[in-house]
Formats: structure tokens, sequence, C-alpha cells
């Protein structure tokens, strides 16, 4: 339906609102370069030079009347409204000059009395059947009494950012205004600033009410009804993990925690589709079909099927699609409060245990340190892992200071008795390059023991170096396995590997410790 932007500064008149998958693969295949359409019927989609986010050129507005609810730093950092409006009508300048716009006017919560109205103004068909999938779609009446928005996105990333205007650091610009609502992007066509956006504004809002918002997944037993939330940075598993069969889906990748129990931020899921096969991730794979979107990928010219393991454009393929794809998804996607809280890690160093039960310090001590390791593999013969610690398994997302996060996280897991977990899906037998990866189905065993109730009755041991409780036990997993030192050739060689992660744990921590309980400093590991 054509649809007037005059209240937001824009004058084109071929502007579409909310249209439906068929229109946009039409306009994405007819005007954007290197659109396609694969044999299972998902769109193609190519971001341009950006193939990712881009944290460096994040910014938020410096407003007297937010200033100090905001952790500024190099997570937030500061722009001023006098630039942010100019790269507002930077922004509004380029899409005037488009011959065509779509707006998508969606929610952000799938709990009504939280949710937020969220308006995208964007120029390529491709942003907008995105954040149609990402966003949670509203029904004709919903959309007809849609009223104005809460928050509007401005997404101009098809024109570069003055790299000259004060605040700049390069030619993109992703910045936001808590308090005029809005979100402004320049120099970046990458999707996924649009959807991190949104998670951000949620990030700030939600502890406002008392509510936590977590970069997690959401899952619900199909037969005990028992809810579960699997927090990890990228790469740790968190959305294969969360398309389990045996459970209900309530989301992939963003949720809040309220009185009542976990509600998803979002409509669809956004998974990472390197080396994605069938046999795998059955769920995601068959999701990737007509109405869902391909980001970067390569596919045969002929055949259209795509090579999921040529990364040659980028490592970081995607597929975005509606949750309702993914057959055990539960709509509304609303549960109730968490039986077990796990916290994923990839630890490439080959020290932390597949499994352990994390007691309340504990729990607070990680969440804050949001450990996984990355491989460094830059130059040859190195083989060291690089540890990333991002506080609450989301830093580049966060407004608030972590400890406001964790706090709230300490209060909900106390109150509602659930059990937490630490779940290491990186490497066993050494680290990365000596060792192998902890294979997908001995971590789906033992997320199916923690599900079931099981791990949580097994026999336990302390882990000599970080403390926890490791389990002694675990059906379908080598008893060995749970031990990690008993996976290495070389004793000498783990112990060393061990004190070596503690002094990364204990050197992030400090910036931290300021102001922090004691015991949740002593639940940190001992060098």
């Amino acid at each position: 339906m054509s649809f007037s932007l005059k209240q937001h500064g824009i004058h084109v008149k071929n502007v579409v609102r909310n249209p439906y998958p068929p229109y946009l693969y039409e306009a994405a295949l007819k005007y954007e370069k290197g659109s396609a359409i694969t044999a299972s019927g998902s769109l193609v989609a190519m971001s341009g030079e950006k193939t990712g986010r881009s944290p460096k050129d994040k910014r938020i507005v410096n407003d007297p009347e937010t200033y100090d609810d905001v952790w500024w730093g190099p997570v937030n950092m500061e722009l001023d409204t006098h630039t942010f409006m100019i790269n507002r009508e930077r922004a509004i300048d380029y899409l005037n000059t488009r011959e065509r716009l779509y707006v998508i006017d969606g929610f952000a919560g799938w709990d009504p009395e939280y949710r937020i109205k969220v308006r995208i103004i964007c120029a390529r068909a491709y942003h907008a059947l995105f954040m149609r999938n990402m966003l949670i779609r509203p029904t004709l009446e919903q959309l007809a009494e849609f009223g104005e928005p809460d928050y509007v996105v401005y997404n101009g990333g098809g024109f570069p950012a003055n790299r000259y205007t004060s605040g700049m650091s390069s030619t993109t610009s992703v910045a936001l205004s808590l308090t005029r609502r809005e979100f402004v992007i320049l120099g970046t066509q990458y999707a996924g600033e649009m959807k991190k956006g949104v998670f951000t504004i949620m990030n700030y809002l939600m502890p406002k009410q008392g509510v936590l918002s977590m970069h997690c997944s959401a899952t619900e037993g199909k037969e005990s009804g028992d809810a579960s939330i699997l927090f990890g940075l990228s790469g740790t598993g968190k959305t294969t993990l969360s398309a389990d069969a045996k459970r209900y889906l309530i989301g992939d990748d963003e949720h809040c925690w309220t009185d009542k129990g976990i509600f998803n931020i979002e409509g669809g899921c956004y998974a990472k589709a390197i080396d994605l096969s069938a046999e795998a991730e059955p769920e995601i794979y068959s999701a990737l079909r007509y109405g869902a979107i391909l980001e970067n990928v390569v596919y045969d010219a002929e055949s259209r099927e795509v090579d999921y393991h040529n990364t040659s454009i980028t490592k970081n393929t995607r597929g975005s699609y509606p949750i309702e794809y993914i057959p055990s998804a539960k709509i509304p996607c609303l549960t109730g409060h968490p039986q077990n809280v796990i916290m994923l890690t990839c630890d490439a160093f080959g020290v932390l245990p597949p499994v352990a039960r994390l007691n309340a310090e504990q729990a607070m001590y990680h969440f804050i340190s949001g450990y996984t390791a990355k491989v460094a593999g830059t130059e040859v013969g190195v083989t060291d892992p690089e540890a990333t610690f991002s506080p609450c398994f989301g830093g580049p997302f966060l407004v608030w200071h972590p400890a406001r996060y964790a706090e709230l996280l300490a209060e909900k897991i106390s109150q509602h008795g659930s059990h937490v977990w630490l779940v290491n899906t990186g490497w066993t037998g050494g680290p990365f390059g000596v060792g192998k990866r902890m294979s997908l189905k001995h971590t789906r065993a033992i997320v199916d023991a923690i599900h079931d109730g099981s791990l949580a009755k097994t026999e336990t041991c302390a882990d000599p170096t970080f403390g926890f409780a490791v389990p002694t036990a675990c059906a379908g997993v080598p008893a060995a396995l749970l031990q990690p030192r008993m996976t290495w050739s070389d004793g000498a060689a783990f112990d060393r590997t061990a004190r070596k992660l503690a002094g990364l744990f204990v050197e992030n921590f400090k910036q931290y410790a300021e102001g922090a309980d004691e015991r949740v400093l002593a639940a940190g590991p001992q060098l």
C-alpha cells in the first residue's frame, strides 16, 4: 500500500509499507545487484563491502536526559546532538533521492505489556524483507491501528558518512539517539545493523522497568513445559542447540525475563550459514526456503544450489527467516521462568570441562566475564587461541553497565531457583591445533541431561582451577571427556594452559572489580 513519510521529512512518492515477500523478491531481482533465487526458494542478497557489523562506528548521543544511564566507553562511544542531526539529515537527503522506498512497521517484544513499535525506513528490498522477518509482523488490524512508532530506523546505508564530521571514525556511522528515539545508519548495507540496533534499544528500555534483556536463545520442553535459556557469543552453538526437535523454540537470539517469564524480542531467526548441512542442522537447513534471505553466499550458477562451505565472500554467511519456519517454534513466543540457565562458551584452549554447574556467585562472575575463545590463525605456525570476553555475552549491545544486567540475572535466578550451567562447545584433548572440537552429539547429550534433570542429581567434583562443580557422569558422554585434564596426553601442559586461561579471566575482571561484591570476586579462578 502507498504510504507517506512526510512526517519524517521524506517526500518520495513511491513508498510501499509492509509489502509481502513476492513484491520484495521481484524488486530485489530487478533493482539490486547480486540478487538471485536459490534452488530452495530463498533470496540471495549481497550486503556489499561490509559483511558484518561495524562496532567501532557505533555511537550513542550524549543527551543530558539519558547521559547517566549509559555505560560510556569503547562499547558506547559518545556523539553530540549536532553531529547526530547532521547524519540524520544526510540519511534523509539520501532517502529522498531514491525512486522507491520501503517501510516496515513491526513490533519488538512478544509480550504486549513490554513491546515497542518500530518503523524501518529503507531503500533496499533486501533490508525490508530482512526486517519483515526479524520484527514481529503485525496483523492487518494491528497495522491499521499502528499509529506513530516508538522508534524509527533511518537506513541510509547506501550513502557514506562524512569522515571529516566531528565524532566520525570512518565513512560508516551507526548512531542511536535515545531522547529522539531514532537510529541512523550510514555507510554500511549489512542488514544486521538494524537488528542489533533494535536490540540495543530494548537493552536500554527493559532494565528501566526491572526486566532483564538478554543475548540468548530460549526453549521449552514439549512434554515437561520446562523453560531454558542459552547464553552464548557467536560461534558457540546458541542457535544450533536451540533448534531441538524435542523442545519448542521460543527464540534463537534476543529475549527478556520479566516477572511473568521469558519473551522473545524478535519475530525471526538469524542463523550462521557456514558449513550448514541438512544432517547436522535439519530445522535451520529446511527453514532457508521461500521468504528467507541468504546473505553473501556462493551458489552454482545453473542449479542455484548453495555452497555453504564456500567462504570466498565472507565467513559470516547468514540466513534470516521467520520463526514459524522452524516446525517446533511456539507462537506466541512466550514461556515461563527458566529452570535452567546455560552459558555456552567455545574454549579453544581446551581447558574448560564440557559442562560445569555454577553457584550464584559463579553465575554472576561468568555472566559478567562472557568468555569464549577464537582461533588466531593469522600467521603461519601461530595456533594459540585468542580469549574473547564480552560482558553478559552481549557486550556490543549493552547500554547500562554490565553490573546492572548481572544484578537482574542474580535476582531472577534466586527468586525462581534456576540451575546455572557452563557448557563448553570448544576443544578437548588439547588446544586448537592439538586437540579436537567437542562433538555436537556429546554436547546435545549434555544439554538433554540438563533438561531432563538427571545432571542436577549427578555427583560432582570441584575444578581445581576454576572452582565450579564438574559432573562425573553424563548419559551418552564418555566419563573421561568430562574431566579435561584426562583428555590431554601431557598433564603438565594442561596445567600450564589452565593457569594461563585463569590469568586471562582475572585480568579481564579487574575492570569490574571496583564496587563488586567480594563473593563474586572470590568466585573467579584461583591462581
